[in-house]
């Protein structure tokens, strides 16, 4: 695929202090501004840019930012950068500027264009926001036009009525936009043995029963199965360790355990792979077993066995006490709330984390209930989207907003809200000249290759916490991050990820895309 769309169009992208210096030099030619979403170009835009041309001499388009569109939970479709670029394509319009304001309203005072048009749907007896942009422009004697509605199309109609894939584009745009090289993320990828990580968390055992099915109910509603066999899997923060491990990095792991079978199951295959482990025992609980049983790869029933109770206070001090004692590059807090992690203890344990440390906190809420927000001033957090819109009590607000609200509830500098099969949104608030703060990716995952997606957000915890501690890039954090879930749903059970299928996928993207 070739690239040079991306650079082709870019003279026509404009800031407003250069669309003011154009418009001081041209000040005999009249300038017409259209503003709007533009998610998906469509032959009613067309036509309207088409006819706002014909009343002027340089038509200039708008188009609202990606973290200002509300227009459903998972808008926009494209990237407002890509979204200029297709603008800027168009031969009838001449300048384009991507608007960071909820409103075209300083737009409007700023650039004073001699016309500015809506579409036809938007006259001000039909709007109540036209008004408002009605008096500004008379403030400047300027004039507010409507193009022609005899035909009135909607991007949002074509967007969910249609599966309309731009996922290489947007991958390639934001690559070569930020400039990460893929050969780069094979170098990073290498680097992760010289990190050292210690994480503190919930150990779960995720035991996989398999049957087949014998007979459905009879007197009662009972399904009767043949028992088969069964496999344990590590799971929980013990799966992240293991990923870590794998990963190359050099782990400790400090977690609660309970005095049983499990427990050594857990230990010896830990040790075995090489993570260091300080366990705090407690007699009174169980390690924590979720049994799914399944029958003829159907998933029937899970049947857990646990002890949610908070965790004494002697406990949280051993907690604190491996965490003041051992020396890390990244300090990582995965919580799936069976005890270790209460409202009333967190504030107290990342107080003893220390400063030099890349403070990375995960939080997942499955059948208890978590609160990502009580991790404040973290490095990195990757909840997923169930766990930020409980946190924030949002469940209609888009994906955009609610990560800039989940920042500023945690001060975290890079944020990773996962979104399922849709995939990732990424915020980084720590603003680089040369990289974008906020950016979507599409899942890696190929179609027809899901087999288990249970693991996939504690793959991509492991590895994009030790990318960003190599690279300090949350693009190239997301992107193996993202690689490495998406390798974790091809395999059944919670297994940890080989790096080498983790390059193989990266090297199979290169050629793909043609970089």
């Amino acid at each position: 695929m070739k690239n040079d769309f991306f650079e082709a169009f870019k003279y026509k992208v404009k800031t407003l202090d250069s669309l003011i210096n154009i418009k001081k030099q041209n000040k005999n030619k009249k300038i017409i501004l259209c503003h709007g979403v533009f998610d998906v170009v469509h032959p009613g835009h067309i036509r309207h840019f088409i006819y706002a041309k014909s009343k002027g001499d340089i038509l200039v388009t708008s188009l609202t930012s990606d973290k200002f569109i509300n227009k459903g939970i998972y808008r926009p479709h494209v990237p407002h950068k890509l979204r200029a670029l297709n603008l800027a394509a168009l031969e009838m319009i001449d300048y384009v500027i991507i608007d960071n304001e909820k409103k075209p309203i300083k737009l409007l005072k700023k650039l004073k264009p001699d016309f500015f048009a809506k579409g036809y749907e938007y006259n001000e007896n039909l709007n109540p926001e036209t008004k408002e942009e009605m008096k500004i422009i008379k403030s400047f004697k300027g004039e507010m036009i409507f193009t022609p509605g005899d035909v009135i199309f909607s991007s949002s109609k074509i967007i969910n009525t249609n599966n309309l894939k731009i996922d290489q584009e947007k991958l390639i745009f934001l690559i070569k936009n930020n400039k990460i090289k893929i050969s780069n993320l094979l170098k990073i990828i290498k680097k992760f043995k010289k990190i050292k990580v210690h994480i503190i968390g919930d150990t779960i055992v995720d035991t996989y029963t398999n049957s087949k099915f014998i007979v459905g109910q009879t007197k009662t509603p009972t399904f009767s199965v043949l028992y088969q066999n069964e496999k344990n899997y590590i799971g929980g923060a013990a799966i992240v360790a293991m990923h870590l491990r794998y990963a190359g990095a050099n782990v400790t792991f400090s977690t609660m355990l309970g005095n049983d079978k499990l427990n050594k199951f857990i230990t010896s295959n830990l040790k075995k792979n090489g993570v260091k482990l300080n366990i705090v025992l407690d007699k009174n609980r169980p390690t924590t077993n979720k049994n799914l049983i399944m029958s003829e790869g159907y998933r029937l029933l899970k049947v857990d066995k646990l002890d949610n109770t908070p965790i004494k206070n002697e406990q949280v001090e051993k907690f604190k006490f491996f965490i003041k004692n051992n020396k890390n590059d990244i300090l990582m807090l995965s919580d799936f709330r069976h005890g270790i992690f209460t409202n009333s203890n967190i504030d107290s344990i990342i107080k003893s984390i220390p400063k030099k440390s890349l403070k990375v906190a995960d939080s997942q809420v499955a059948s208890r209930w978590g609160n990502i927000s009580l991790f404040k001033n973290f490095d990195l957090i990757t909840p997923n989207e169930r766990e930020a819109r409980f946190a924030l009590a949002d469940q209609d607000s888009s994906v955009g907003s609610l990560s800039d609200q989940l920042y500023k509830k945690t001060n975290c500098k890079n944020l990773i809200l996962k979104l399922g099969d849709k995939g990732v949104f990424c915020s980084t608030f720590k603003y680089t000249k040369n990289k974008d703060n906020y950016f979507s990716l599409n899942s890696f995952l190929e179609n027809n290759k899901l087999i288990d997606a249970v693991g996939a957000g504690d793959a991509l915890l492991a590895y994009s916490s030790l990318t960003l501690k190599v690279s300090n890039c949350l693009i190239s954090s997301a992107i193996i991050g993202s690689i490495a879930a998406s390798c974790a749903c091809e395999v059944e059970g919670n297994k940890p990820i080989d790096p080498k299928m983790v390059s193989n996928k990266i090297l199979e993207l290169k050629k793909s895309l043609n970089l």
